[in-house]
């Protein structure tokens, strides 16, 4: 991503009119990836195949609501929300907020207004986490040192006063995955967000190949393969990477 308007934006309202306004107010703002879903269903069979940058979201949806939906939204994705709402008690306000919401805006909005505080949301997440990647050039998992820029594992063995450094190289998959990972620290990435960030494609078909590449990465920053401390699988959703 190179600039916030090539953002993926993620618009959850069931007033299907009212998406296709907001939409028109991102497009001419200059927002040009401007997804769109009606109720909790959608929204959730989203997440399982793309993850956006920003999520626009509605309170009230005719399914389900969404402070339950940025709940679950959080189980798989640190994505920042904005919630949109016609809700102006201070006490739904605040109770957004608490959950962990980016910003809280109230129906009707003036559209300058909305596209002020969505740019504030992305440049405050992305361009930050962006100077903060590009220091993070190697991190430690463990006893062994990963290294984006040289694409390599170190390991550090003592014998007695005897310091041994043997050196993996990681393969560009494997630095792909690893780097999906890093990126989500902490969380759980999903087989499909893994997919998407690898091979650009859904996970249907890639099952065998991922836990192939899994099995090797852990054979490189793993001390015991077997029993992994650093990349675990969080069965039937996908990895997470720890340190």
């Amino acid at each position: 991503m190179k600039h916030i308007y090539d953002c993926t934006l993620l618009v959850v309202d069931d007033n299907k009119e009212l998406c296709r306004m907001i939409e028109g107010i991102l497009r001419r703002e200059g927002f040009c990836n401007i997804d769109m879903a009606f109720d909790v269903r959608e929204t959730e069979a989203y997440f399982m195949h793309k993850e956006p940058h920003l999520v626009i979201l509605d309170i009230n949806l005719p399914d389900g609501d969404g402070f339950s939906l940025m709940q679950k939204i959080r189980t798989v994705s640190d994505v920042p929300v904005l919630f949109l709402s016609a809700r102006d008690e201070d006490s739904d306000r605040l109770f957004g907020l608490g959950l962990g919401a980016d910003d809280y805006m109230v129906k009707p909005f003036l559209p300058k207004e909305l596209t002020l505080r969505v740019s504030a949301i992305l440049k405050r997440t992305y361009c930050s986490r962006k100077a903060e990647e590009k220091e993070t050039e190697e991190f430690f998992l463990g006893d062994c040192r990963v290294s984006f820029k040289s694409g390599t594992v170190k390991w550090e063995k003592r014998r007695e006063e005897i310091s041994e450094i043997s050196e993996i190289s990681l393969t560009a998959k494997e630095l792909l995955i690893l780097k999906k990972l890093w990126e989500n620290k902490g969380n759980i990435v999903t087989f499909d967000q893994l997919c998407q960030a690898v091979w650009e494609d859904n996970y249907f078909g890639y099952e065998n190949t991922i836990m192939v590449h899994i099995r090797r990465l852990r054979e490189k920053i793993e001390e015991n393969p077997s029993k992994p401390k650093a990349l675990l699988t969080v069965r039937g959703l996908g990895y997470k990477l720890v340190q």
